[in-house]
């Protein structure tokens, strides 16, 4: 008999086989894979930077899951996202080096993914990729190619494109299907209680005051699943979103 997660890994495997055939957008369309394929959170992975955090070199920006900042693009940039922000942010000028989390597979360059100007995403063990976001130029790397954790995959960036305006790294970590999106945080092994202290930007978490202690730490926060309904359309939302909700 085959075991259920080989199962599911020919199955993917064809898929995503079909997809780059006939380029119909990447990995956008593969069912999510369920509990059971993917590897559960042991702290298996590391930071994506070497070195201490710091203000001359890098600092945990925004955390993953119900963020204020997310909530306030709810309905716009994280909208297929169920409105929550779905990777970690950290803070750091640009071309400092990215590392791989863990050893893997390149699986694309300057994907679909997102996270503009350029991307990578690395295929782990236990059907876990891991995505970086908005890296200053274009990988060396080639698709395919083994890497190992602590490995430099790129340069940090900025998602506007100006290295001034919001310099930082997005750090994603999905199922391989990329359509479920967990909090990188159990699985990386870090000081998450004082990087959070010193987070930068959209820190804190949105409030339903109906439910005002769900998911206001950072190691409670909900997975997304691509396409999903929004989990932070609260009725009574505090802070309000600024001018309305977009």
């Amino acid at each position: 008999m085959v075991p259920r997660a080989s199962r599911w890994a020919r199955a993917l495997g064809a898929a995503l086989l079909l997809l780059g055939l006939t380029g119909a957008g990447g990995a956008h369309y593969v069912p999510a894979l369920p509990d059971s394929a993917i590897a559960k959170p042991a702290r298996q992975f590391g930071l994506p930077f070497a070195g201490a955090p710091g203000p001359n070199t890098w600092l945990l920006g925004q955390g993953y899951g119900n963020t204020t900042g997310a909530y306030r693009q709810r309905r716009s940039t994280y909208g297929n996202l169920q409105g929550i922000h779905a990777g970690l942010d950290f803070s750091a000028p640009c071309g400092t080096p990215v590392r791989a989390i863990g050893d893997g597979v390149v699986a694309e360059v300057d994907g679909p993914h997102g996270s503009p100007p350029h991307n990578v995403v690395i295929d782990h063990a236990g059907n876990l990729s891991s995505l970086y976001g908005h890296l200053r130029v274009r990988s060396s790397l080639k698709r395919g190619q083994t890497v190992k954790r602590g490995q430099v995959i790129g340069e940090s960036g900025d998602s506007q494109f100006t290295c001034v305006s919001a310099p930082h790294l997005h750090l994603e970590l999905r199922d391989r299907s990329h359509q479920r999106f967990f909090n990188p945080q159990p699985f990386i092994a870090a000081d998450w209680n004082t990087l959070a202290l010193a987070s930068g930007f959209g820190r804190g978490y949105e409030y339903d005051l109906d439910s005002p202690r769900r998911w206001q730490s950072p190691d409670t926060q909900p997975q997304a699943l691509r396409g999903g309904r929004l989990l932070n359309e609260f009725a009574r939302p505090w802070p309000p979103a600024p001018g309305g909700a977009r």
